[in-house]
């Protein structure tokens, strides 16, 4: 693409340029707005790692090195396309899936071609209706259009569980398995569906890799920071006046992403940043906050599912953590005593806590935080227990509060 085409693009939104909300962009929508994509026109990785692109599904991989540790393996690997979206709080994927389902789908067709894969699919929620819709109907579109070469795309619903889509569980499954995760080898790269070498990326990234085949590697470079370059897709929710889903570059502050938001609706207490597996912090600190892993990282945190949540100061942080930590605890896949047992253990603390019913549990919360962590069968235990000894730290007055059977701080406001 010419400099002149890439300079008449918008500089923000990018992935949501053209987003209607009262439905999908259609197909000639889409072509009329980014042209048609071709897949052999530069190599995909190089095009990847010049990018610097990392994966938007919370672990942050390079995807150029996923793109290349499938393509070593040989053999006929499988695409899949993670947009089950099990994190609570997040609704990114589902809003690409729903009004631009052909972003999503061009990214998976020329990943598909760079690996040779005759398969691509799609996996979503069994709950998704909406998305479900939206995409078969964008695949009959671009069928009409033969616009996918040799892949097959297709569209797999997934059980609507918490952990069904981490990779390894996702794979069992589309493999006609239990939708079980696993941090045992073979990895999904080397072995995934069917026992093919299976390339899994979250929908979002494979809607940026749409973007980079198009625009090239120096277009995603023009925003966000040398270290995580281009855009991303933040959930907000909580106190803000306009909730849903906006597209920053990464490296803005919080608060300016905020301020997109429509701003607090009242005072904050404290913010949920990465999702039920994220961090809170109080809101004295968010407010120094980049939205960038490196400036995350320093304080054990990171930018994990982009979920961001504002909790304001009238509700009950304590009640906030049980109430997610016994969500948690219930969609255990039961396959270790760390998850079944002590995430039911952590629950039960909190909730007693919040009742009133018991003097101090803290210290104990943060022992058995400590014991789960890095023992489980999958991340499930790591993640509820960084949530939950991030809220003991932030929420300590009101912890406190209600351990001196005081009616608890929030209730007081």
């Amino acid at each position: 693409m010419s400099a002149l085409e890439t300079d008449a693009l918008p500089r923000l939104p990018r992935l949501l340029a053209g987003l209607r909300q009262d439905r999908a962009v259609s197909l000639a929508e889409h072509l009329a707005m980014h042209g048609p994509l071709e897949p052999g026109r530069r190599s995909l990785h190089e095009a990847l790692h010049a990018s610097g692109l990392q994966g938007r599904g919370g672990a942050a991989f390079p995807a150029s090195k996923k793109l290349m540790a499938v393509a070593n393996q040989g053999g006929r690997p499988v695409v899949v396309v993670n947009a089950t979206e099990g994190e609570p709080l997040s609704g990114k994927d589902k809003v690409l899936l729903r009004h631009l389902p052909h972003l999503v789908l061009d990214g998976a067709a020329v990943l598909a071609a760079s690996l040779g894969a005759k398969s691509a699919i799609v996996a979503i929620s069994a709950a998704a209706q909406a998305e479900h819709a939206a995409l078969s109907a964008a695949l009959a579109e671009r069928s009409r259009r033969r616009l996918d070469g040799r892949a097959d795309l297709s569209v797999a619903r997934v059980p609507d569980r918490f952990v069904a889509g981490e990779e390894t569980a996702l794979v069992r499954f589309l493999s006609g398995d239990r939708a079980q995760p696993t941090l045992r080898p073979p990895a999904p790269y080397e072995r995934g569906v069917d026992g093919r070498p299976t390339l899994v990326q979250n929908a979002e990234t494979v809607a940026h890799v749409a973007l980079i085949a198009r625009y090239g590697p120096s277009w995603f470079r023009e925003l966000g920071t040398e270290a995580e370059p281009g855009t991303a897709l933040f959930t907000v929710s909580g106190a803000v006046r306009r909730p849903g889903v906006h597209e920053a570059e990464l490296g803005t502050p919080l608060d300016d992403l905020l301020a997109r938001a429509g701003g607090v609706t009242e005072e904050p207490q404290a913010v949920l940043i990465g999702g039920y597996f994220g961090t809170w912090f109080a809101a004295r600190e968010a407010a120094t906050i980049r939205l960038e892993d490196a400036c995350l990282a320093p304080r054990g945190a990171g930018l994990g599912a982009r979920a961001i949540a504002v909790l304001p100061a009238s509700a009950c942080g304590v009640a906030e953590l049980a109430r997610v930590a016994r969500y948690l605890a219930g969609e255990s896949a039961g396959q270790c005593g760390p998850c079944a047992h002590g995430l039911d253990a952590i629950a039960g603390a909190l909730e007693r806590t919040a009742r009133l019913e018991r003097k101090d549990e803290r210290k104990r919360l943060e022992r058995w935080c400590g014991q789960v962590t890095g023992r489980g069968a999958c991340r499930l235990p790591d993640g509820a227990a960084r949530f939950v000894a991030s809220g003991l730290d932030v929420f300590a007055a009101e912890l406190d509060s209600h351990a001196k059977r005081r009616r608890c701080t929030a209730a007081r406001r």
